[in-house]
């Protein structure tokens, strides 16, 4: 077995197996179909335990890229060819579970606000007065980058984000950005604000059908469209979750056509998996995806706060075309923010809720 655990390793050795083994199924070393090594003979072969081994093969089974059979073993799920992963009944199960809202409170601790916001008032004074560059303040942008390179795998400079009040602002940029000329394809059904900012665009744009992994192959090989808007985690209101095939299959349409991707990652911070769900924008080696996200869902809706990651050539083109636009997002929230993120209250808030979660559906 060519696997390596690294025993110095910051990564967690179940962490570090699921890697290599997602690795190998997507490059079809285990094509689809295939049985995973048994758990008893990985751990002896890697000399670590059977339950880091579970971990990491629960790890796949959540992203889609392997199921559980009873009594047999795991095997592979992940279609390199289609985009569609063949699912039993029981992971369809399972799936539907992981989409279903639970009850859990996802407020973000009010008195760890309060105390943030007394603390940057008190430390940066009239500071907060001033206006914020126009892509948004170096401190923000700075802590996003380090959080999005260590808790979801993507690699970017602090020039590439950009910071907006809100997605519905932020979709209207990109869409000054990428051109008028251009056909944009959005989920159907999907949250209405996407094809709402898109119609008062005055853009063309086309709704392809979701399936119960994300937009139908058909439609999606059918669409004339240039750019792709999706919402891989739990899209709105269906609550579908794009699988790993489906995921790869986005990625591979975009590079056939040389077209972009919307990759909009709204809420999948409070997903139930152990690890972060993964994002286009850290697989695709094309720099044709432009990854979203808000503070409303993980903060506070009033703060009226998203930001996106442009790919490094569309980050020069947007300093070019639109570096103009004043940031929308008051000086005082954005160092706030920086706050909460620097000093790890962000990050403690959304394991706290996630733990919760996967406590509550356990008990279901």
């Amino acid at each position: 077995m060519k696997y390596v655990i690294q025993k110095n390793s910051s990564a967690p050795a179940y962490l570090q197996l699921y890697i290599q083994i997602r690795e190998d199924i997507i490059s079809q070393l285990y094509p689809y179909g295939s049985k995973l090594p048994s758990k008893r003979l990985t751990a002896d072969e890697l000399d670590i335990s059977t339950v880091t081994v579970e971990h990491a093969y629960a790890l796949l089974c959540d992203e889609g890229y392997a199921e559980a059979v009873e009594r047999s073993g795991y095997f592979v799920i992940f279609r390199a060819d289609d985009g569609f992963a063949s699912f039993s009944d029981k992971s369809d199960k399972s799936n539907a579970q992981t989409n279903t809202d639970i009850s859990v409170s996802e407020s973000f601790p009010f008195s760890v606000l309060t105390k943030t916001m007394r603390g940057v008032m008190s430390d940066c004074g009239e500071a907060i007065l001033n206006k914020s560059p126009n892509a948004g303040c170096a401190e923000l942008r700075e802590a996003i980058r380090q959080y999005l390179a260590r808790s979801r795998g993507i690699i970017c400079k602090t020039k590439q984000i950009i910071i907006g009040s809100g997605a519905e602002y932020l979709y209207s940029l990109i869409v000054e950005l990428l051109g008028r000329d251009k056909i944009y394809a959005v989920e159907s059904p999907s949250y209405k604000q996407i094809e709402q900012v898109y119609r008062m665009s005055d853009v063309r744009y086309r709704m392809l059908p979701l399936g119960s992994d994300g937009i139908e192959s058909a439609a999606l090989q059918r669409t004339d469209a240039d750019v792709l808007h999706i919402t891989p985690y739990r899209s709105f209101p269906s609550g579908v979750s794009a699988s790993a095939s489906k995921r790869h299959e986005y990625i591979r349409w975009a590079e056939k056509k040389d077209s972009f991707i919307v990759e909009d990652d709204f809420e999948s911070e409070f997903s139930v998996s152990k690890k972060p769900e993964e994002t286009l924008f850290s697989h695709t080696s094309s720099d044709n995806v432009i990854y979203m996200n808000t503070f409303s869902k993980t903060v506070s809706s009033s703060f009226r706060t998203g930001y996106m990651v442009l790919p490094l050539d569309l980050a020069c083109e947007f300093e070019e075309k639109l570096g103009f636009y004043s940031c929308t997002v008051p000086t005082f929230i954005q160092i706030v923010l920086a706050e909460l993120i620097t000093n790890g209250d962000f990050e403690r808030h959304i394991n706290r809720v996630r733990r919760k979660k996967r406590k509550e559906m356990q008990g279901k």
